[in-house]
């Protein structure tokens, strides 16, 4: 069976609403986004909402590989130009809670909960392409799907001029440094905090840098 890596579309954002899900898990039972929002349908119906956002977020369609077996959605990933998406992380959350239909409470616990899981992490500086978001469905693992996803996406890095990529991972999580040490990547930075640690019970989380 061959591997194919094509460019994500609209279609697709159920899918990488999972993606986004499973990505923020980790090698964990539940991640930050479990904690932001406990409901599973809500979360999904969020994920899928600011995936399909016309402002490009960090959470855009635009911005992800999907690798696909025989027609099948296998894996994704996704990188983005800081630049760009971090200023329209709010017009995309804007759109996103709205598409959902969500009250005031329910936006304000959704922050409120954020809060501590953002505190262990990395800065995006502007000059790096940062990826994000990698998961592969349970079925599709240990056929090297994320190396082909991540080599595919760190080239799409180097058309556009960057001269650095950045990833990060949470501590514990050795399947995923291991991944990002075989294309080049080196950890370069922890952030550890009791807080987080004691909600998402992992101590903090790893930057790692490359050269491209």
């Amino acid at each position: 069976m061959s591997t194919v890596i094509r460019n994500a579309v609209r279609g697709d954002t159920r899918f990488l609403a999972w993606v986004i899900q499973e990505a923020a898990r980790s090698h964990l039972d539940k991640g930050f986004l479990d904690l932001a929002v406990p409901d599973d349908a809500k979360r999904l119906a969020f994920l899928d909402a600011i995936a399909h956002a016309k402002a490009r977020s960090m959470f855009s369609a635009q911005n992800f590989l999907v690798a696909e077996i025989d027609g099948r959605q296998a894996g994704a990933l996704s990188a983005y130009e800081p630049a760009i998406a971090m200023p329209q992380m709010g017009p995309a959350m804007a759109e996103a809670v709205q598409t959902v239909g969500w009250s005031e409470e329910e936006i304000g616990g959704m922050q409120s909960r954020l809060g501590v899981a953002m505190t262990c992490y990395p800065e995006s500086p502007e000059d790096r392409w940062v990826i994000e978001w990698v998961a592969t469905v349970p079925e599709f693992r240990g056929r090297g799907i994320v190396q082909q996803l991540l080599l595919a996406i760190l080239e799409k890095g180097r058309e556009q001029g960057f001269q650095k990529a950045q990833v990060a991972y949470l501590l514990g999580n050795e399947p995923a440094r291991r991944s990002y040490e075989r294309v080049g990547f080196e950890t370069v930075s922890e952030r550890r905090d009791p807080d987080f640690e004691a909600a998402l019970q992992t101590p903090g989380v790893a930057c790692m840098h490359m050269d491209l």
